[in-house]
């Protein structure tokens, strides 16, 4: 029912890849692969505060991983977020100029 009522209230949102488990049944989990775009879109459509976002890395370093847990229409909704950590220019010595 939470996958249909937010499938017919959002329907203007990016496509997540959806996840419902016989282990876990009050729980949708979306989940947003490549960039954090549409993972920070349904956190604010869902009005989730960013205070509440976990963040971490993995596979060493590479991968950056937002999560964030809700409630929305009496099932907990969880959404994910993976992305590239995106590298950062070593700042060179002296003035900053490339010789």
């Amino acid at each position: 029912m939470t996958l249909r009522l937010l499938a017919a209230e959002f329907p203007h949102l990016p496509a997540p890849t959806v996840e419902v488990s016989t282990i876990y049944p009050e729980r949708l989990e979306l989940t947003f692969h490549d960039e954090l775009t549409g993972f920070e879109t349904w956190r604010e459509a869902l009005n989730i505060a960013p205070e509440s976002i976990v963040h971490r890395v993995q596979a060493g370093g590479l991968t950056r991983v937002l999560r964030v847990h809700a409630t929305f229409a009496g099932a907990e909704v969880m959404l994910t977020g993976f992305a590239e950590v995106q590298a950062v220019e070593p700042l060179l010595a002296g003035s900053g100029a490339v010789s």
